[in-house]
């Protein structure tokens, strides 16, 4: 299965990055083997749109689930629109909170956790 991590670096050892759309990077885990590949998430500068476009990048790239700390409304409803699960409330290594997932510890949100434009500082 893949996974997307929001993280604040390109390797499995990084920080989860709390912020969905505007984290500097997704790790993209094959949850299978744990091999990887780190994306630069190119929507953080936006001033709007941010969660939505972030969504649609990793629901094209065939990302089943997202692990993240928080999301916003939009992105919620665009992932899951998009049949992709979302994690909310992680933290700690990128490796770490994979591992929890796959040992079935971390469930998928219902809705968001955080109101509109929370990862600019004012919402998400």
């Amino acid at each position: 299965m893949k996974v997307a991590v929001t993280a604040m670096g390109s390797t499995l050892q990084a920080v989860v990055d709390p912020r969905f759309g505007r984290c500097s990077t997704f790790v993209i885990v094959e949850t299978a083997d744990m091999t990887f590949e780190a994306v630069e998430n190119e929507n953080w500068r936006l001033t709007g749109e941010a969660g939505i476009r972030s969504a649609t990048f990793l629901a094209n790239r065939g990302v089943s689930v997202v692990l993240t700390g928080n999301c916003g409304p939009k992105a919620h409803q665009t992932l899951s629109a998009a049949g992709v699960e979302v994690v909310v409330g992680c933290s700690g290594q990128v490796a770490e909170v994979v591992g929890r997932f796959s040992a079935r510890q971390l469930r998928p949100a219902r809705a968001p956790n955080v109101p509109s434009h929370s990862g600019t500082g004012g919402g998400e």
